[in-house]
């Protein structure tokens, strides 16, 4: 049997995964087009103001649209985040002061943002981390590579102001949590200290599911547009939504109080903004179609691969463990090979600011760093963990899918 009938094959047996995945598509899909039209998005809407971008009608009704879909108070939706990482930046320094306690329920968080906790870093780093500002810190260990909700539990009291729950796994080896989990988490915190803000990187899980963080209990989120709510269009930025008043004192951080939200020139974004938000939930469900097929195919040629092809998803991540790094480099250059942007590039492992560990990354992208496109990337530290995500149409997984085959037969 060539690659082609082994990708076949298993795209029949996956009949009813992919079923599962076109209704939560098509679920989400309406969710946001009713949010277009209560809102009534509009041509004037993609039209931009310069300057100190005062009365922009366009960017508030962009804003109102994204707390429309992830059913919050409100959002905030801009170029002017420089990445995910400081995003989550924003919300976590605008809404903590010195001695307010801040707990990872999680583990440890991904490597960039334990650089803005101040837990790894150089020492000109930790100087302007939020430990350095005066925040407190503490971490859950997970319990078998899971979350531990008694621990969790255990570790809320009053003195605790928010707690971080990252949704996608990040370079871990834990499940990514589920909305039912994010929930479970939620409850158990309330329980504890109904004033803790419970604060979820949702970036990698957006229209995964059919809800969002803020509809199990959560209180603000935040995420990168060059991820899943970008649709693969969106150029820069990032959004928050949640509760008004956490928002308000995010964005205060990321422009400066008395302007908040309402200042801050788009560029002309507006229309890819609006646009790729419309794209997402289909770019999203094709996205993980592709890594339900590459969990198929992996399990069958005898890779180490989490999730398994049958298991729910929350996120857009497969993740593959080769236990040496020879293999996850060549992995990763297989990925580069089969990109449509800088296919001929060979990656290797490089040290990348925010990260401790060099990292090899493929990323042959439209947009540098979009991880809603095909990519795959892994830190140079056992296990050797290739992660990989994204692909704007599911036809490009398959074909990179067929291509890996091939090579692993040959």
């Amino acid at each position: 049997m060539n690659s082609k009938e082994i990708i076949k094959k298993a795209e029949k047996e996956l009949t009813e995964q992919f079923d599962i995945i076109n209704e939560i598509r098509d679920f989400n899909q309406e969710k946001v087009l009713n949010a277009f039209i209560n809102n009534k998005v509009a041509p004037e809407h993609f039209y931009t103001v310069s300057g100190y971008g005062h009365d922009d009608l366009g960017r508030e009704t962009l804003d109102k649209v994204f707390a429309e879909v992830f059913r919050a108070e409100k959002a905030i939706a801009r170029i002017h985040f420089a990445s995910g990482t400081h995003t989550l930046a924003c919300v976590l320094f605008g809404n903590l002061r010195p001695n307010d306690k801040l707990i990872s329920v999680a583990g440890a968080p991904y490597d960039t943002m334990q650089e803005v906790i101040g837990t790894m870093g150089d020492d000109e780093t930790k100087e302007d981390s939020l430990i350095a500002h005066g925040v407190l810190y503490d971490e859950v260990p997970l319990k078998n590579d899971d979350i531990d909700l008694e621990a969790i539990e255990n570790a809320i009291d009053n003195t605790v102001k928010m707690v971080l729950i990252q949704r996608s796994k990040g370079y871990s080896t834990r499940k990514s949590l589920s909305i039912e989990t994010i929930g479970k988490i939620c409850q158990v915190v309330k329980t504890k200290n109904p004033n803790c803000i419970c604060f979820v990187d949702n970036c990698y899980g957006e229209f995964v599911e059919e809800k969002e963080p803020l509809e199990v209990g959560a209180d603000i989120i935040a995420g990168s547009l060059i991820k899943n709510p970008g649709g693969g269009i969106v150029e820069a930025g990032g959004y928050i939504a949640g509760k008004e008043k956490y928002v308000n004192k995010a964005a205060n951080r990321l422009t400066a109080p008395g302007i908040g939200s309402e200042g801050g020139a788009m560029f002309n974004q507006h229309r890819l903004i609006f646009q790729g938000l419309f794209m997402a939930p289909s770019v999203v469900s094709e996205a993980v179609k592709g890594a339900i097929l590459a969990a198929k195919i992996f399990d069958e040629i005898g890779y180490n691969s989490s999730p398994k092809y049958n298991e729910k998803r929350t996120d857009i991540i497969q993740n593959i463990t080769f236990n040496s790094p020879e293999p996850l480099e060549q992995f990763c250059r297989t990925i580069q090979s089969l990109s449509p942007v800088n296919g001929y590039v060979t990656p290797i492992p490089e040290y990348i600011p925010g990260y401790e560990d060099q990292v090899i990354m493929a990323g042959g992208t439209f947009i540098e760093g979009s991880t809603i496109e095909l990519s795959a990337d892994g830190p140079m530290r056992a296990p050797y963990v290739a992660y990989m995500q994204g692909g704007l149409n599911y036809a490009h997984i398959k074909i990179a899918l067929t291509k890996i085959l091939d090579k692993v037969r040959n």
